[in-house]
């Protein structure tokens, strides 16, 4: 019994990608501002068991990722950067609604936040590298089943 994050995320990452509307899709959180366009960054941010579907002899986990979209506030018109931003979080969202099981890598999206925060997204603005970024951070948390075995 193990977590296979990597899985996960790859799954999660191939959401984003196959929507088209990203310039850049990248596994981790960047550590330079992304480039001109709109980007998406996905990392993990939170590990927990999940009792409510844990048994007698393994723990199920509750894994919390991020899902940054990123966007320069140095664009026109800027009346259009929040419905742009809304718009891809509503396709993200829309994904990992009806691929509730991330191509059977985990139980499931815990959507409506049986285990916690609900999937949900943030709006907020990020300085990096000088650059003044419009983002939209995604709390996508997923339950996977059976991680850890429990020992006598």
């Amino acid at each position: 019994m193990s977590l296979d994050a990597a899985t996960i995320l790859d799954a999660i990452v191939s959401h984003a990608m196959q929507l088209g509307l990203f310039e850049r899709v990248n596994a981790h959180e960047p550590a330079n501002a992304p480039g001109h366009g709109l980007t998406c960054a996905v990392w993990a941010d939170s590990v927990s068991p999940f009792p409510a579907g844990s048994g007698l002899h393994a723990t199920s986990a509750r894994v919390v990722f991020n899902v940054r979209l990123y966007t320069s506030m140095l664009q026109e018109p800027a009346d259009a950067i929040d419905p742009h931003m809304i718009a891809a979080v509503d396709a993200l969202v829309n994904a990992y609604s009806g691929d509730f099981e991330l191509g059977g890598s985990v139980r499931n999206v815990d959507l409506l936040g049986q285990g916690g925060i609900p999937l949900s997204a943030q709006a907020g603005y990020l300085r990096q590298d000088g650059h003044e970024m419009r983002v939209m951070t995604i709390v996508l948390p997923v339950i996977v089943n059976d991680v850890w075995e429990q020992l006598p």
